[in-house]
């Protein structure tokens, strides 16, 4: 369960910052175990939402 949220949480933060900044960020949802990630990754940002899946945050 809390692998799921984890992979859920990563996955939605990196789409989110794809969608924010497209020239920078580019990812493909490859399948349900993969992305594929190009581009610059802000990584407060990603960390904050992984900290904020694992304390049980939305």
């Amino acid at each position: 369960m809390l692998e799921e949220k984890l992979k859920e949480a990563i996955a939605g933060e990196l789409k989110r910052q794809a969608a924010n900044r497209p020239q920078a960020l580019k990812v493909d949802d490859g399948g349900a175990e993969e992305l594929v990630v190009n581009g610059k990754i802000d990584l407060a940002e990603l960390a904050m939402v992984i900290a904020g899946s694992v304390a049980g945050g939305p």
